[in-house]
């Protein structure tokens, strides 16, 4: 772990004091199962802005919850190229793909002064076992990163490089709402070359697909600042209905 990474020292954790407990991994767990989870948070961890949690090829020894902030995952390509495979906020969870090899099969990068929930794997898998509905919780985990592939895949596919910009944005404004923040109007926390590595496409491009989004009036961007200022007609777009309108 990089050594940016700052251990907050006698910290007690408490799941059901968290904020974002209805969003994590103890969501439907009852007070004394929460409480089974709590034991296994020895303390908090911070992660300083442009950090590494971890990085690809570490052992796996923790999940991690995300109880403040943003980070972003990415891998290397062949060239040595980065490319992003997600971005991920408070309330979800990091590190669940090296559950298959038992070793990070991505680097997590804070995006901004962040701070998490460190599960030890060994001690989780040993509690889910006793409790049904933490191995429930699990499985729901990793299966909505399975969805989230399937999603990425569809966006790739077939979507265009407008529709693709648009899906991230209202994308990230559903998330943010579920944490009771603005819909409408947010910051973002990764830069614009991180958007077009997320989405395959490049820098140029994402550009121009700001500019369109402003055009039809759906988005106004200011450097990072974003106001959806029709959110049902950016659903549209990412519906197709704008295109095949067109056609």
């Amino acid at each position: 772990m990089s050594s940016q990474v700052l251990h907050v020292h006698a910290l007690k954790t408490a799941c059901s004091n968290c904020s974002v407990l209805e969003l994590c991994l103890p969501i439907g767990l009852t007070g004394g199962e929460v409480e089974r989870l709590d034991t296994l948070i020895a303390q908090r961890v911070k992660v300083k802005k442009g950090a590494a949690l971890y990085r690809t090829g570490d052992p796996l020894r923790s999940l991690y919850a995300v109880r403040l902030g943003f980070f972003k995952t990415s891998i290397l390509s062949t060239d040595g190229r980065e490319q992003i495979t997600g971005f991920q906020m408070q309330g979800e969870m990091l590190g669940l793909d090296a559950i298959s090899t038992d070793h990070y099969a991505c680097t997590a990068i804070a995006l901004e002064d962040s701070e998490v929930c460190p599960l030890p794997f060994t001690l989780l898998e040993k509690l889910a076992r006793d409790l049904p509905s933490l191995q429930h919780n699990l499985n729901k985990l990793m299966s909505r990163e399975i969805v989230r592939d399937h999603s990425m895949l569809l966006l790739m596919g077939n979507m265009n490089a407008d529709e693709r910009l648009a899906a991230f944005l209202l994308n990230l404004s559903q998330r943010l709402n579920m944490r009771g923040y603005s819909s409408r109007e947010f910051v973002l926390r990764m830069s614009r070359e991180a958007i077009g590595s997320y989405l395959g496409l490049r820098l140029e491009t994402i550009c121009r697909g700001i500019a369109h989004l402003r055009e039809e009036e759906l988005v106004d961007m200011h450097g990072r600042n974003v106001t959806i200022l029709d959110l049902s007609g950016l659903k549209q777009k990412v519906a197709g209905c704008h295109r095949h309108s067109e056609q």
